[in-house]
């Protein structure tokens, strides 16, 4: 699985072997800068979603449900993921969390047929209460919570969980103990399946730099090089160049 948030980059995604796309609400610090998930509002989500799909509209698409659009209460949280689901043609929805309201959520949104991800660990919305973006479950009582969430989360009907900054140990038993697929992020090898921001895989922000992130390109490096290049070549007069002209 790749997050991405555009029409452009789930094009090139859409040609990959890549099984599906997440459209995180990560967006609100990748693209529009924020330091976390929460600004983020359920209309930004519908915006780039719709986006997402029109460039990869042969994958399986999961949209984040944001922060306060299912918290409130299980309508507000049904019409929430209604609307995801109605107005971008997304495959799913996903949320963060195993309370029993999040519990109930999940088992209303699987009853009236709207397929729901569950995700544990580092949840971002929550990262004030968990004391930052900080690894999660690394004490036995927490661990074995999660153990328990994860396997509450597949029993009210989630077809699969994000696992999130968890040990590698806590993702592999809750792997095994649970018959929908794992995706791992920062949870070790042992998950069915891992995720990765497309912007932080291509190495666009040379800045972020977290253990659990591989970068398999540095482009960050390649635009700024191509930005400067081409500054040059306009202050000095070689672009345009005969054949970029009418």
């Amino acid at each position: 699985m790749v997050t991405c948030y555009d029409a452009s980059f789930a094009s090139i995604v859409n040609k990959s072997d890549v099984d599906c796309i997440l459209v995180g609400d990560s967006l609100g610090m990748v693209i529009q800068g924020h330091s976390s998930t929460l600004p983020v509002t359920l209309d930004e989500m519908i915006y780039h979603t719709k986006a997402v799909k029109r460039g990869a509209p042969n994958k399986l698409l999961i949209a984040d449900m944001p922060f306060l659009s299912y918290q409130t209460s299980l309508t507000e949280g049904i019409h929430s993921a209604g609307r995801l689901i109605k107005e971008t043609n997304a495959d799913a929805v996903k949320l963060e969390g195993s309370d029993k309201e999040s519990l109930a959520l999940v088992k209303r949104l699987v009853e009236i047929g709207i397929p729901v991800m569950g995700h544990l660990g580092l949840t971002p919305q929550s990262y004030q209460t968990l004391g930052g973006y900080k690894v999660q479950g690394k004490d036995s009582n927490s661990a074995e919570k999660m153990l328990k969430d994860s396997i509450a989360l597949q029993e009210a009907g989630a077809f699969g969980i994000v696992l999130e900054m968890i040990p590698e140990k806590l993702g592999q038993e809750i792997s095994q103990a649970i018959q929908i697929p794992s995706i791992g992020i920062g949870a070790g090898r042992y998950t069915d399946g891992q995720v990765l921001v497309i912007y932080d895989l291509l190495g666009l922000n040379t800045e972020f730099t977290p253990k659990f992130l591989k970068k398999y390109a540095d482009l960050g490096y390649t635009i700024l090089n191509s930005v400067n290049t081409y500054h040059k070549e306009v202050v000095d007069k070689l672009f345009p160049e005969d054949k970029n002209i009418f």
